[in-house]
Formats: C-alpha cells, sequence, structure tokens
C-alpha cells in the first residue's frame, strides 16, 4: 500500500532549493556517459556544484575528476558536505538511501524522474528534510535557469527546422 499524503515543494520552493544549496550527492552515478546519471552529474558540475558520487561498484575509483564513494556515510566521513541527495535508483530501494541522508544531516532528498516512493517521502519529511520525487534536477535546474532544450545546452540558436 502508499501513502499518499507526501506533497512536493512546488516550483518557487523547488527553486529556492537550487539556489540555496551547492552540494549535491549523486547516488547510483554510472561510469557509462550515456546513462541519465552521469550527464546530469557533468551538468551540475558544469553550472557550478560540488557533486558528491556515490556508487558501491565504482567505490575507490573516479569518475569526472571526482573520488566515488560506496555511500553516504563514507562520503561524509571523508568531509564531503551532502546538502541534496539525488538519487538514481530503484523506487524499492530508495528507503535506505532516504534514512542514510536524515542520519548524515542532508537538508533534501530528491529521487529522480520515474521513481516515486510516497512511503519514503513521508519518513523524509518526518525527518524534517524537503522531498522531491518524480522530477530531474537536472531538468528543473535547466527550466528555472535557461539551459532546457535537447542538449541541455544554452546555445542562443533557435532554428525551425530539423537539421
Amino acid at each position: 500500500m502508499t501513502v499518499q499524503n507526501t506533497s512536493i515543494p512546488d516550483m518557487y520552493e523547488r527553486l529556492k532549493l537550487l539556489q540555496r544549496y551547492r552540494h549535491i550527492a549523486i547516488v547510483g552515478i554510472s561510469a557509462d556517459q550515456y546513462r541519465p546519471s552521469h550527464f546530469v552529474a557533468i551538468y551540475l558540475q558544469a553550472e557550478g556544484y560540488d557533486i558528491v558520487l556515490v556508487n558501491p561498484r565504482y567505490a575507490g575509483s573516479t569518475l569526472l575528476g571526482k573520488r566515488v564513494y560506496a555511500s553516504l556515510t563514507e562520503a561524509k566521513e571523508a568531509g564531503e558536505q551532502i546538502e541534496i541527495v539525488d538519487v538514481f535508483r530503484k523506487a524499492q530501494d530508495t528507503l535506505p538511501i532516504a534514512q542514510e541522508a536524515i542520519k548524515i544531516g542532508a537538508k533534501a532528498v530528491w529521487l529522480q524522474l520515474g521513481i516515486r516512493n510516497d512511503g519514503v517521502g513521508k519518513v523524509v519529511q518526518d525527518a524534517g528534510l524537503l522531498f522531491i520525487q518524480d522530477r530531474c534536477i537536472k531538468m528543473e535546474h535547466a527550466r528555472f535557469f535557461g539551459g532546457l532544450h535537447t542538449v541541455g545546452l544554452n546555445t542562443g540558436v533557435i532554428l525551425s527546422r530539423k537539421l
């Protein structure tokens, strides 16, 4: 049974969240440059955010010039600052990540586009954190700050026909 009482912060709250917090952990980062998690990491890094990469599969290696950690706790213990936890994992795998985010003192848990878990939302909100689900942090940022179109880059070129 799913709980339906979690409310997604409205547009203005999401904008304030992206303006206020600059340290984003990307849980489920992929080394495959064609995976959404990898592209989101590149985008956020290019936009000046400090990204903290988390995936036990790549722990100890380097992606995008950053060390990859096995867990949020490991990253925090290594001195990383984490304010937003952006999750690229199956909905059923998000509860332990949310609990860890609460434990390390994160300010928000963000479940990426296509990931919904209202029960996790209740746990997160009851702990006093912001909770966003089923939205892409890159798309939200681009929508607010002018970089939203096909490749995610603001080229200033507008065409009326296909190339």
